[in-house]
Parts: C-alpha cells; structure tokens; sequence
C-alpha cells in the first residue's frame, strides 16, 4: 500500500512515497524535490561472504537521460558502460556518510541503487537520491544507524540559502553538501569563493538546523512503516582478545613509537608474527581475527599515547606541519611541472595548454556542457610500496581529482584573459596522508610554472581529530595512520585570502562548534606555512609561456565574415592551415583562435585572415584580377571574394568604344575605390590613376565615374 511522508525544505516540498515501486527491493522510495523524481532501492543479500573484515555495500547513482527528455549519444544510443564522473561523485557523496551507521559485524552483499527518473533542470538531484537512500534504509531490515540526511548550502547577496537552485548556485559564493545524523554533523564536501573560516562554521550549523525536519521525517516514517531490523551477530573472541593484548600491548607501543613510517609497518608486522607464533594452538585457523584483534588494540594505544603524552606518530607536536619541498621545471617537452613533497607524500603535476577545441564535452541532465580546465589524479601502487595491477581511475582517484579541481577552479582566468583548455595530472609518486592535498598544491605550482595567469596560489592540508571523552586533540597534516586511527578526516584548500574548497568525513558524534572552529583556524595556519614554503619557490606565474606551449592569439571578426574564412565546405580555412600548419578554432561570436608553435607562423595566417575580412577602403588603391567583362564594364576583384566594377567610362580618361580594347579576362589592373555602399557595391576607377593633360571636361559633359542604368554608348 502506497504512503506519501512529505516536508518543506527550502521553499520546495521533499516527499517520499514508498509501497508503489519496486516492492522485491528490501526497501524502496520514490523521492521528488522540485520536478527531480529518484527512485532508491536498498537490497540485503541472504548469504553471509565469508572471510572478508570489511562491509560489502555497493552504491549506485544513475541519471537516465529520459529523465529530462533525452536521448543518448554514442553509438548505442543507451546509458551503458562506465558512470559518468557526475554520476561517480554523487555515488561517493551517499556511500560516504552512510557508511559509518551499519554496525559493525555485517558480511552480507549491501547495494543501493538510485536511478534519476525525472531531473529538474533547475535542483540537482543529487541531494534528493541522498535523502531517498537514508529513507530506503530506514524502511528496510537493513541493520542501519540511522536516520541520516543532507542538503546543499549556498551564499547569496550574502544570505545563506539552503538547497539553492542552479542559477542561484552560478551567483552563490559557497557550495557546500552537508549530510548530518541527530547527533551532529557526519560529512562535508563543497567549496567557496575565498570563503572566510567564521563563513563557512556559520553555514555548517545552518545546515544543522535546516536538516532536523528531514531527520524528524525520517524517523517518524520509519516508527509507522519499517520493518524489524535483522540481527547482526558480532564475532565473539572468548578470551582471545584478552590473550593478545597481554602479549602484544608493550610490543605495539615500541613499533609505533618509530618515527619513520616503514620502521612503524615493518615493527607491527613483527609483532603479528611473534603473537601468532605464541600463539599458534589458540589462533591456528582463526589469523584473521588476531589481525583484526590487533588491529583494534593498535589504535587505541596510539590514541591514548597521542592524548596522554601530546605526541603523535613521527614526533610532531599537533599543529606542526611536516618538512616542505618544491621543484618546479624539471620537465623540458611539458608546458608546465612541480613536484611538490610534504613528508613522505609526494606529487608531481604536470599541466597541459591546448586549444579551446580540446575542452571536454559532457552530456548532463541539462543537455552537453564544456569543460576547459582538468584535473585528473593518479594513484599507482608504488606510491605506497605495492604491487597490483594497473586500471582506469577508481571511485577514490575521480574523487580526489574533483576535490583538487574545485580548489583550483576558482583561482583560473577567464576565457577572455587566457583562452587556453588546461589540463593538470597529478602523479602521486610517494603516499602517506593527504595525496588529495599535495595535488592542490603541486597543481598551483605548475600552473605558475606554465605561466597560467592565476589569480593566487593555492594550498591544501588535511586536519585530524581524536577525542576521548573531554580529552580532544586536532592534528595538523595528518598522516595516513593517524587517519585510520583518528575520528575526522577534514581537508581544507584554499588561498592566503580564503577557503576554495573543503572535505570532511567525520567518524564520531557530537562535534561541537568550538572544536570545529579549532580545527579550521589550525587549518588556516598551516595553508599559510604551506604557501610560505611554495612562495619560496615562485611567488607569481611565469610572464613567459613554455618554448613548446602553444601560441593562441585571439583574433575577433565581423560575425558575417566567418563564412568568407571557412569557405565552401571548409576550403578556404583548410588551405589557411595547410599553408601555415596552424590550429584554427572558429566560434560563432566572430572570435578566431590561431593556435601555433611559432610566433611567425600565427602571423601568417593572421595576415591571411585580414586579407579575407578586409573591407574595401574608399580612395584605397588596389592590385585587382579582372574576372568578367560585360558591355558596360569590368568586374575586378580587389581581394579574395571582393569583386568591384569598373564601369567604361572610368577605363579611360577618352571615349572608349569596347571594354574589351583596354581590358581582358585575367588581366591584372590597377584600380582606385570610389565608393563603397552598404549593400556591397563597390565602384572602381582605372582612368583616376592616369596622369591627365587633356582640357578640363565641359559641365555639360558626362561626369567621370558616374554609373547610369542605362545601357553603355
């Protein structure tokens, strides 16, 4: 039986209707904001996989391009094949805060699946398949949490707005997707133009607020129509648990009192194996739970030794930023490179000019779109000491990019100030916390080093927090095992004046507003120490492009001449590139772009190009091509596609019986412009270029020059 649970957030009604579709799924609702409709479906498999010690939940996020009356490109004309990095982020946007909320213990296959089916052009889904999957989940027998939900900020004419629309988001100066449980806030992605720290705690907690209706709605639905929970059944250790801490606790402790990282892992893997080797009888056939076993007591002593003691991993004290270094122009055939190195983390970027026909094309629910700035991000296993194989970019990899991406963006000059498509790819090439946040930074580096007009330098660094009780410390450029052991994952990019962008995962309950606000001041300090090291380095973009960066030079056209340079089928501007071996890009605005790798080979065409457009000046002398005769004159073309007449009377300053006595087809001639209309005529005149010393002509004879409709003598 179909139920409808509605609310008002934002303006706009967010209801959920279950009992109508798809009622085989686990649970499942129907989820409408605005004219967005997403279907969610939650399904529990009933075979435990065994031998795995990690949950096995799958999320989907699927736009169907029917949703807003569409149909595919592509050969196959079907949404098939891989998700779109759209499609991927949102994904990661519901996996990341539900996530956390299954007990621990579950081993069955978990998948959700949200399908757009109807997209307002104007309210991006995304937000809406969120709220559907906690929904879903609530409604199920899913061991679940919950509830949790989520909505998006913005900051309009200095308003917070929550679940602003698209064309409020084009004027807003924050974007931040906020998801939240009761007890506080679970996950943070977004970013802000130079948004200021006070800005961004003030739009969290706004969030806050305008998340408890859905929270309420949540829980109110799932009191009236849930199902009873299936019982998860935590592994029971008997004393085991009690028999390694007495032999591995003072063993941990040495391993991980190591400062180095490899001397931390090789440390613990010896204590792994002098415990399973103690013992052998208790643990044989049960390894992975001594690991898991040891896993868990590792973390909670280096929590205790990092609150008691105010000592971290590698030594540092909690707001101390690891030793920075940064080379730029390593790479001579590269338009621009860094390797930027923070600890053991290390990134190379290397950034790519094209032209504007390089910019990617992307097909949304709101039509094609065009990108002209890229980040892409690299993970290979060598960067942390693996071996496997090599495949396209995961979920991870497409997530860190965007992350980088939107820190970057926001510095960028505009098409008009540099009209070059730039492509960034980051190499990680050494990993230990924060790779997502050494990109942002090597990236900055090489769009300097490229001499990318870049409004300011961006850097990035990923804070941590543990807390036990009252006991709370927030750690500065956290580690990769701080982040395993830690409570939250926050990153923060941005410029000296403010915040580009913004990630935070949080892995405990009851984050308060001061713990926040330490966390974001700490944060500003160390981008400011971080950005200190790489001013050292280059403090502003290269005035000068790369020898081998291409050379784009603008030129902009009269609209209406843009068919006199492409020509018939394209003939005229392909003979203008295979004559000059440049790159031509024409928009329909009238504006040329002339890429090359010489300076002399752009003004080459440029010359060729004005020599198209040109307009017939009056009193201009010009080398024409006489191309037809006819009884009253001569059409001369004056420049490619410009023909003029030289009517019989302006041939010669005598009377001339025959056009064909003074001039033929093929002749080249020397004519004067004396008139110009603003229909295309154009009158020409030979006799004005030839000296006179003949009377002067009676007012009652013909002017010279003059064109009569009537026939000629």
């Amino acid at each position: 039986m179909s139920k409808v649970f509605k609310v008002e957030i934002g303006g706009r009604e967010l209801s959920f209707e279950t009992g109508r579709l798809a009622q085989q799924a686990n649970g499942s609702v129907l989820v409408r904001h605005g004219e967005s409709a997403v279907l969610v479906t939650a399904v529990i498999s009933d075979n435990e996989r065994e031998g795995i010690d990690f949950l096995p939940l799958t999320v989907d996020y699927k736009e169907m391009a029917y949703a807003s009356g569409r149909i595919p490109g592509g050969f196959f004309r079907r949404e098939i094949g891989r998700p779109s990095d759209k499609e991927t982020l949102t994904s990661r946007f519901i996996d990341r805060p539900l996530r956390p909320l299954f007990p621990k213990g579950i081993k069955n296959e978990i998948q959700i699946i949200a399908t757009v089916l109807s997209g307002d052009l104007e309210v991006d889904p995304d937000m809406t398949a969120l709220n559907g999957a906690a929904a879903a989940l609530e409604m199920s027998d899913i061991p679940f949490l919950g509830p949790v939900a989520a909505v998006r900020v913005g900051k309009v004419d200095g308003q917070l707005v929550v679940n602003p629309t698209n064309s409020q988001l084009k004027e807003s100066t924050l974007n931040l997707i906020v998801a939240g449980a009761p007890q506080g806030l679970v996950m943070v992605e977004g970013g802000g133009r130079m948004a200021q720290e006070e800005e961004v705690l003030e739009a969290l907690f706004f969030a806050q607020e305008h998340l408890k209706p859905i929270l309420d709605l949540l829980g109110r639905m799932r009191e009236e129509i849930g199902l009873p929970k299936r019982s998860v059944v935590k592994p029971d250790y008997g004393d085991l648990p009690q028999k390694i801490e007495a032999l591995a606790r003072d063993r941990i402790l040495a391993a991980v009192t190591h400062l180095e990282k490899k001397a931390r892992q090789q440390g613990m893997d010896l204590v792994r194996q002098e415990v399973l080797e103690a013992l052998a009888q208790e643990v044989e056939g049960r390894e992975k739970e001594a690991g898991a076993i040891l896993q868990e007591i590792q973390k909670r002593t280096v929590r205790e030794m990092v609150l008691r003691e105010q000592r971290r991993l590698d030594g540092r004290s909690f707001a101390d930023v690891r030793a920075i270094t940064c080379e730029i122009g390593m790479l001579s055939r590269t338009h621009g490179a860094a390797v930027f190195t923070r600890g053991d983390t290390q990134a190379l970027a290397v950034a790519t000019l094209g032209t504007p026909s390089d910019e990617q094309k992307i097909e949304t629910l709101t039509g094609e779109t065009f990108k002209s700035f890229m980040l892409h991000y690299n993970f290979p296993p060598y960067s942390v000491g693996e071996t496997r194989m090599l495949r396209g970019p995961g979920r991870r990899e497409i997530g860190h990019g965007a992350l980088a991406e939107r820190a970057i963006s926001q510095v960028l000059p505009t098409a008009e100030e540099f009209p070059y498509t730039i492509r960034i790819v980051s190499e990680i090439l050494s990993s230990n916390g924060s790779s997502s946040m050494a990109t942002v930074c090597g990236a900055s580096l090489a769009l300097m080093d490229a001499g990318v007009p870049i409004k300011a330098a961006v850097a990035g660094v990923a804070m941590g927090l543990i807390r036990e009780g009252d006991q709370v410390a927030v750690l500065s450029d956290i580690l990769g095992d701080e982040d395993q052991l830690g409570d939250m994952d926050f990153k923060v990019a941005g410029t000296a004046e403010g915040i580009t962008a913004l990630q935070m995962d949080i892995k405990m309950t009851g984050l308060t507003r001061e713990i926040m606000a330490q966390a974001l001041s700490q944060a500003r300090d160390a981008r400011l120490h971080i950005l200190g090291k790489m001013n050292e380095v280059i403090d502003a973009p290269s005035l000068t492009l790369k020898e081998h960066a291409p050379k784009i030079i603008v030129l902009t056209i009269n609209p209406d001449k843009i068919r006199e340079v492409i020509g018939p089928g394209g003939k005229v501007v392909k003979s203008i590139v295979a004559a000059t071996g440049v790159k031509i890009d024409i928009e329909d605005d009238g504006r040329i772009h002339i890429s090359s790798a010489t300076q002399s080979a752009a003004d080459e065409a440029i010359r060729i190009i004005n020599e198209i457009i040109a307009e017939p000046e009056v009193g201009k002398t010009y080398l024409g091509k006489v191309k037809k005769i006819m009884d009253f004159g001569a059409f001369v073309e004056i420049m490619p596609g410009t023909d003029g007449l030289v009517h019989i009377s302006e041939l010669e300053h005598h009377r001339v019986n025959a056009v064909t006595d003074v001039l033929k087809e093929g002749d080249e001639v020397m004519v004067k412009v004396l008139e110009a209309d603003r229909q295309g005529k154009i009158r020409l005149s030979r006799k004005a270029l030839i000296p006179y010393d003949g009377p002067e002509p009676q007012p009652s004879e013909r002017r010279p020059g003059r064109v009569h409709k009537d026939r000629p003598r």
